[in-house]
């Protein structure tokens, strides 16, 4: 029993030795891809392992791609892994693109990836066209009427401009701007309701693809709408504007009608003041005319009854405006 046991030792770390072994080193993946046709040496597998390369994400697409016919060399492959691209989709994507007769080369798929787009889609799209529905693009026509319509744009990859050239929003936003300009020079928007062709023709016929990823091959209006009479709102809110404003000066001229009232009583106040003041200095000068002999006592007693015989009379006088007016009165009553 003893003897047994070193045996088992032995057997054990052989047993560990070949697990490790197997796991680092894929022989597995290497048998697979022997039988498969796809010429790769094992120390190359074990250097994709040192290089921080799943080894299974680059020799699967190169199996796929020796069956599709497709020879791609293995350093290039995992160059494109390395440089955080979709191995496995570029794979897929040549042999689509191949298959549709289509020219698409490794370096070109490459790039298209590394771009941010999905090749593979590309391809896809550039076989089997896809329909971009844009919003409710509201515009005015010259009557004054809002018309809101909605367009299906039909497009298809352009392999040659995926690489630097727009998306779809710029498609949407091109062909909004054109739906606004067509809409905005018709007469009326009738004319528009009427031949909702008209603007597919005109928004085509401005190259609207120039510079984009697509190519478009339809624009068609799915839907076109009447909207609120943008005219009438638009004259309605500048009469309130201009009413607005004479309502403003108007209040304008009534302040400064009131400042002018107000300068003119406290000039009235002003001369009032003058008055009283020169009526202060009459006293101070008949003492002065008494004390230097110009006025003698009788010149002022006379002056005296000429003054009381004045104030008699208004006194008399503003009595019989009192009478009159109370017999005015009693008579209208």
């Amino acid at each position: 029993m003893e003897a047994l046991i070193p045996i088992i030792i032995i057997g054990v770390a052989v047993l560990i030795f070949l697990t490790l072994l197997f796991s680092f080193v894929p022989v597995g993946l290497w048998i697979t891809a022997y039988f498969s046709g796809v010429k790769i040496g094992l120390f190359t597998l074990v250097g994709m392992r040192l290089r921080k390369v799943i080894p299974s994400r680059i020799v699967r697409p190169m199996i796929k791609a020796t069956k599709g016919g497709i020879h791609i060399d293995v350093d290039k492959l995992e160059a494109h892994y390395l440089a955080g691209g979709n191995v496995n989709t570029v794979v897929d994507a040549l042999i689509a693109a191949q298959r549709a007769n289509i020219e698409l080369g490794f370096e070109r798929a490459t790039a298209i990836d590394l771009a941010g787009r999905n090749v593979l889609e590309a391809v896809q799209v550039s076989v089997n066209p896809k329909v971009i529905e844009t919003p409710n693009v509201a515009a005015v026509a010259k009557d004054g009427i809002e018309v809101m319509a909605k367009a299906r744009v039909t497009v298809r990859a352009n392999i040659e401009r995926l690489v630097g050239g727009a998306g779809e929003e710029t498609i949407i936003a091109r062909v909004g701007e054109g739906i606004v300009t067509t809409v905005g020079s018709a007469e009326t928007h009738k004319a528009v309701l009427e031949n909702p062709d008209g603007i597919s023709e005109n928004v085509l016929n401005k190259g609207l693809d120039s510079g984009t990823a697509f190519e478009i091959l339809s624009i068609d209006i799915a839907d076109v709408d009447v909207g609120r009479n943008i005219g009438a709102t638009l004259q309605t809110d500048q009469a309130e504007a201009d009413k607005r404003i004479a309502q403003a000066k108007a209040e304008e001229r009534r302040a400064m009608a009131v400042a002018k009232e107000q300068e003119m009583k406290a000039e009235v106040q002003f001369q009032r003041a003058k008055v009283v003041e020169a009526e202060a200095q009459v006293p101070l000068a008949l003492a002065e005319a008494l004390k230097s002999g110009n006025m003698g006592a009788m010149d002022y007693y006379n002056m005296k009854n000429i003054m009381s015989d004045t104030n008699m009379r208004e006194s008399i006088s503003n009595i019989n405006k009192e009478n009159d007016n109370n017999n005015n009165s009693n008579k209208r009553d």
